[in-house]
């Protein structure tokens, strides 16, 4: 493989007449201004030398705010040593188990807290580090200083089944005492009070709202007279500052806020920024940006004007319908599933799931308008960026992220990642349901700053390996994310008994053997966020989600962690569509209807579609349906999967609505059969289900696979004149070879090597378009197509395994245990230390010594360890051959292989996860090892000469 100097000669010719790629009309053309965009060099630069804004930030959990200033500025050090380019300062509760060693908390806010907090933003500065901090302390943010009115609601209800004829008595006390939700985080101190009374038939085949009863709410005892048959009492129950702040730290525990009261957040944040600016100064001179975690709320829905608001917004009376929309709640607000309440007909259902999505809708206008609206201003006339992960049940998953400065989204590590990849469902995704949503909505809002929770982790804490954190950052990136912030970083000082103040997380810590390659990690993932930051993702898909059909069935969903997925492989469409080498968007009603159309595109900011699909969508807005058929008329292609739509959401005028809507698709199906169509929903094999509907609709991939694997996925960024591809192997275990078509036809492939930061041109057979990639286990490839042409061409060594060297022992190997002990002992034959009830418990450095007699060393070139748990670094006859934190763990020899004897030192690096679980009267250990098994460790091999 090479390319000649004639090629380039030809290509240069090329250049000048070939067609630019994947050519559009002028309108997205006008709207990517190259001026704006770096030059080829320029962005390289950035990319060899990432700033410290592309570099991983993180979580730094101030735990229980026990703070001082030499331990602040220690571990502000290790940072930075460690390539971490900035923190989001993060108070929390004192961790469970953990030894305060003497040290006492300073109370959120105080002076004193304050004062470190001025000490930090100092010491940050010097060391070049960026600064964001968390509003509040914990999720979501309230405190023990809020008065009742500004606290979270809860309209809530419980149903008494009663027969009659008869009466029936109950005190009002003990109907209150009924109503207590299973929620995760609850506030000893909750207000309850019973609003409203109502009974109502056990049956109802025609909608009512039942007889009230509100005049028996004066007595504290309550009659209730029922008539032959059976029926239901429903009443409903306000609770008031029934949530407590999730792991608040002083002078931040306590109730949460009730977000839906823009007077009670606007008194909040005024206060945190008064306090700061009193004495550090203007905000906007020490933070980068105000953090808001996600809000897990845990069913709250409720402001006291809410009422009102409902009749302004959707001109009819939300009361009679109340108790019917809501539904019983449980942990984490989810919904209860066991049956309660009335038995309702079909028809009587659907009405309410019309009020239902009036309810909710009205619930997203206030929360947008109160809390998000109220927290942008704050920020901006504090000179700060908002940066929020707006997901959970008060947001738009989409349209939220349209008005935030820096949209955060979530990954997280699990343990199925790197070697699973079920069909559909969550099984080996490390990216979770919101990042698509999120990165989707900053792309439509101009933003290239896609912000992400990451590696979060409270399954392997200590079992987490750089392979894992590798993958899950690479399937992070794959999702649209382009900068990182590590969850998380604890704040603990070396006096703290082993492991130290462990709040969640990966370990990051130099107490962790792997501490001293962090960096290798940390720095390709800064050279990919330099990249990704300065370019805009490639798409021409817009993907229509049923969130009508689902708020009005099943209500809204606790993203990231749906009860419900509807369909089941909704979340799954995108990735089908990356590992056939397409990119896609999400879209919500609201982009489509304000978007504009030129000819067969859609448009909406920087953002342009030829095609839209709908997933089983049935219910969408009669405006809507308007501007897919004129997209559809202009010749744009719109497929529907499984279902079409026939239906409008909310109550007012529904009949006459539905009739539009129905009309009007009809009408689409009709009149445009070479671009619209329906297309069945997927199998059990998505790639091939999505390669069936491009074939169908001629959809054409920017990068055509060959043989596309659902481990592989790809994501297509341009920045001016350059095309940008970021592909990925996400199995630690499996290669993979790819036969790769790109269309492209007047540039040339250029190797950028994050982990280097060095380029290179990247060689072909015959045309620099076609290209075949081969993927090593977790092995990532960012290929840049260039008119630069003059370049070192990377070389490409096909590793054989046909003729080899098994190298068997004996093996001295040295154990240096992060314990302390040394032990020396020597092995016959390599083996898996959890095998070995001696060793299995191991964790620190491992050193495999032997003497290898090689009689032709020019034979061999490689040394390949064969399975390695851990990171390797391997030296021969004192010189380095490297170091593998990932993938397969062979090494060039590098000449330095000779004749007879050759001395040969493995270093194997673990993880901590057997050790902590093996320190059973450790209560941080066993907090978070000891429903873990225990894993793989060491040099297993078979080590072979290539």
């Amino acid at each position: 493989m090479g390319i000649p100097r004639r090629q380039f000669i030809k290509l240069s010719s090329l250049a000048a007449v070939s067609a630019p790629f994947l050519v559009q009309d002028c309108t997205m053309d006008e709207s990517r201004e190259t001026s704006a965009y770096l030059s080829s060099d320029d962005l390289f630069n950035l990319f060899k030398d990432p700033p410290n804004t592309a570099r991983v930030f993180v979580r730094w959990w101030w735990n229980g705010d026990m703070l001082t200033e030499k331990e602040i500025i220690r571990e502000l050090d290790i940072m930075k040593d460690a390539g971490i380019g900035g923190v989001e300062i993060n108070p929390i509760r004192f961790p469970d188990g953990a030894d305060p060693v003497g040290y006492t908390s300073l109370e959120w806010l105080s002076d004193e807290w304050i004062h470190m907090l001025d000490i930090t933003l100092q010491a940050a500065r010097e060391r070049d580090m960026i600064c964001d901090i968390i509003v509040g302390s914990g999720w979501p943010f309230g405190g023990e200083f809020l008065e009742k009115e500004e606290q979270t609601q809860l309209m809530t209800f419980e149903t008494i089944n009663l027969e009659g004829p008869g009466s029936f008595e109950y005190s009002n006390q003990l109907l209150l005492d009924k109503v207590d939700p299973g929620i995760h985080s609850k506030y000893e101190k909750v207000y309850k009070e019973i609003t409203e009374l109502r009974l109502v038939p056990a049956t109802l085949n025609e909608f009512e709202p039942g007889t009230n009863l509100d005049a028996q709410l004066l007595n504290d005892e309550i009659l209730i007279n029922v008539q032959e048959g059976k029926f239901i009492l429903y009443y409903l129950v306000k609770l008031t500052g029934f949530q407590a702040v999730i792991n608040g730290a002083p002078g931040a525990a306590g109730p949460v806020l009730n977000h839906y009261s823009k007077e009670a957040v606007k008194k909040y944040l005024e206060r945190m920024s008064v306090k700061l600016t009193n004495s550090i100064g203007v905000l906007g001179n020490s933070f980068r940006g105000m953090f808001c975690d996600s809000l897990e709320m845990e069913g709250a829905n409720w402001v006291d004007d809410l009422p009102e608001e409902f009749l302004k917004r959707r001109g009819y009376d939300l009361k009679p319908y109340l108790p019917f929309v809501l539904f019983k709640i449980g942990h984490m607000g989810n919904p209860i599933e066991e049956p309660y309440g009335s038995f309702l007909s079909p028809e009587v259902e659907k009405i309410i799931q019309r009020v239902r999505y009036d309810f909710y809708i009205t619930r997203l206008e206030l929360f947008k308008e109160r809390f998000i609206d109220t927290f942008n201003d704050w920020c901006h006339n504090n000179q700060v960026k908002s940066r929020i992960q707006a997901y959970g049940r008060g947001y738009h998953p989409l349209e939220a992220s349209l008005y935030i400065d820096i949209p955060e989204c979530e990954t997280w590590l699990r343990e199925t990642v790197g070697t699973e990849f079920d069909n559909t469902g969550w099984r080996g995704r490390a990216y979770s349901v919101i990042n698509k949503f999120v990165s989707s909505g900053a792309r439509l809002a101009s933003k290239k700053l896609v912000s992400c929770e990451e590696i979060t982790n409270t399954s392997m804490v200590f079992n987490a390996s750089l392979e894992r954190i590798k993958v899950t950052g690479d399937q992070s990136n794959l999702s649209g994310v382009t900068h990182s912030i590590l969850h998380g970083f604890n704040y603990s000082p070396p006096e703290a008994p082993f492991p130290g103040w462990v709040q969640y997380g990966t370990f990051y810590n130099e107490r962790n053997p792997w501490w001293a390659y962090f960096r290798l990690w940390a720095d390709y993932k800064a050279r990919l966020s330099a990249v990704f930051q300065q370019s805009d993702p490639y798409a021409d898909i817009a993907i229509l989600h049923p969130l009508t059909d689902l708020w009005m069935k099943f209500g809204p969903q606790r993203d990231p962690f749906p009860v419900v997925n509807y369909p089941e492989y909704q979340h799954n469409v995108w990735e089908a569509m990356q590992q056939n080498g397409f990119g896609c968007d999400y879209v919500s009603e609201q982009i489509l209807i304000d978007a504009t159309f030129h000819k067969d595109r859609m448009v909406y900011g920087p953002r342009s579609y030829t095609t839209l699909i709908l997933l089983e969508v049935e219910t969408i807005l009669p405006e809507t349906a308007e501007v897919i058929a004129k997209w559809a008329g202009g010749g744009g292609k719109i497929i529907f999967i499984e279902k079409i739509p026939q239906y409008s959401p909310g109550y007012l005028n529904h009949r006459k609505n539905d009739g539009k809507v129905a009309s009007v698709f009809q009408k689409i199906m009709d009149s445009n059969t070479k671009n619209a169509g329906l297309y069945s929903a997927p199998g059990d094999n998505l790639i091939t289900w999505f390669q069936d509907i491009a074939k169908k609709f001629n959809l054409k991939p920017y990068m055509k696979i060959t043989n596309p694997d659902k481990f592989i996925q790809q994501s297509y960024y341009r920045s001016g004149d350059l095309d940008i591809f970021f592909i990925s192997n996400s199995h630690i275990r499996k290669s993979f070879r790819l036969e790769v078509s790109f269309d492209i036809y007047d540039k040339l492939p250029w190797h950028w090597d994050p982990e280097t930061g060095e380029r290179s041109l990247y060689p072909f057979e015959t045309s620099p378009n076609e290209l075949s990639l081969f993927f090593e286990p977790a092995e990532t490839k960012l290929i840049v197509f260039d008119r630069e042409k003059d370049g070192e061409i990377l070389k490409i060594t096909e590793k054989s395994d046909e003729s080899f060297k098994s190298i068997e022992g004996p093996w001295e190997i040295i154990l240096e245990h992060v314990n302390g002990e040394r032990i020396e002992k020597t092995i016959e034959k390599l083996f898996d230390f959890n095998t070995n009830e001696e060793l299995r418990s191991f964790a620190g450095v491992i050193t495999y010594k032997t003497n290898l007699n090689i009689n032709n060393s020019q034979k061999f070139t490689y040394l390949d360890l064969g399975r390695v748990e851990g990171i390797s670094e391997v030296s021969m006859n004192g010189n380095i051959l490297g170091v593998k934190w990932y993938g397969s763990h062979r090494f060039p020899l590098k000449n330095s292989l000779i004749k007879d004897i050759n001395v040969t030192e493995i270093k194997v690096t673990t993880v901590l996860g057997n050790y902590m679980k093996s320190l059973e009267d450790n209560k941080v250990a066993q907090r978070w090892t000891a429903r873990q098994e225990y894993q793989s460790l060491g040099l297993i091999g078979p080590v072979r000469l290539l």
